[in-house]
């Protein structure tokens, strides 16, 4: 795709949210788990052991400064904030093949073990979710309270053949949520907004494209592909840890049928909040209502489970 020839609102965004980020108290690192795998994540610049900590997982759509600027400075103040990359997102990347989300997990997992981070609350958005679930699965001991925003992690296959969705098969809904064109893009921002910003220009939309979207493209595809196929709801496994699930009232892109699905999934481990007036990307739609809910969740609702 041709570089767009206006100014890079896009890269310039990023600079910016660089240094907010580094001025809200974090630091860029990087960690090598061998076997070419790399993990970029965002970290204390001070862990300070008697604050909580809190790792914030990104979903789909852009790097994790993209997704979580509007949270960093009031939940720094609070937690010891560990906000990674997933892998083929930002600065991380493998060469190994591995594209499920377990595999995700567990080099999230491996980094913050690195980090000497040996309890931890998680937050999942969309994607994210699917891998801080997974997280959860494979190490209770140190997930001790979830947090999954407007994640369909208990979807199954057949619900696309279904017409659950608003796509009809794997490979539309890959041209959307990974863009190559403005009008794909357009087609992201309308399903993703209750109330989606109009008349954005191709001149923006291809910058955004050409910066965030061309990158890793193949392996993201995969990481898609990996996720729908043989999902069955009767392989999810079920957790332990309070969970609390947060969904758009009109979400598009997994539909709020699946908020209720996970809430009967997990029974009395969960809690259901709906949040009025919002679609898919409530971290930049319902901001404000979002971090409500996850200040009351995570600090002001019952102490934190001992294992």
């Amino acid at each position: 795709m041709a570089k767009s020839n206006c100014f890079s609102f896009t890269a310039s965004r990023n600079w910016f949210l660089k240094y907010s980020f580094s001025n809200s108290g974090l630091k860029s690192s990087t960690t090598d788990l061998g076997n070419g795998t790399i993990i970029h994540c965002w970290i204390p610049k001070t862990h300070k052991e008697k604050k909580p900590s809190l790792v914030l997982i990104h979903g789909i759509g852009a790097n994790a400064m993209w997704q979580w600027s509007e949270f960093i400075k009031p939940l720094s103040s609070r937690f010891n904030l560990y906000i990674p990359d997933l892998l083929f997102f930002g600065e991380s990347y493998t060469s190994r093949p591995e594209r499920t989300e377990s595999f995700q997990a567990e080099c999230v997992m491996r980094t913050m073990e690195g980090y000497g981070v040996k309890k931890m609350a998680v937050v999942g958005l969309s994607y994210g979710g699917f891998v801080g679930y997974s997280m959860a699965v494979q190490f209770p001991e140190v997930v001790e309270r979830l947090v999954l925003v407007c994640c369909g992690v208990c979807f199954e296959e057949k619900d696309m053949e279904n017409g659950m969705f608003q796509v009809k098969s794997v490979d539309e809904a890959v041209s959307i949520l990974l863009p190559q064109s403005p009008e794909k893009l357009r087609e992201l921002v309308k399903l993703s907004f209750y109330k989606p910003i109009k008349n954005l220009p191709s001149c923006f939309l291809n910058d955004f494209i050409d910066v965030m979207c061309t990158v890793n493209h193949q392996e993201r595809k995969e990481l898609i592909e990996t996720l729908h196929n043989t999902r069955k709801l009767s392989d999810l496994p079920k957790i332990t840890q309070p969970t609390l699930i947060i969904w758009g009232e009109y979400d598009q892109i997994f539909p709020l049928e699946l908020a209720h699905r996970l809430k009967r999934h997990l029974s009395e481990n969960a809690e259901l909040v709906i949040i009025k007036d919002a679609g898919h990307a409530i971290n930049m739609e319902k901001p404000k209502e979002l971090f409500k809910q996850l200040k009351s969740f995570l600090l002001d609702s019952r102490p934190l489970p001992s294992y």
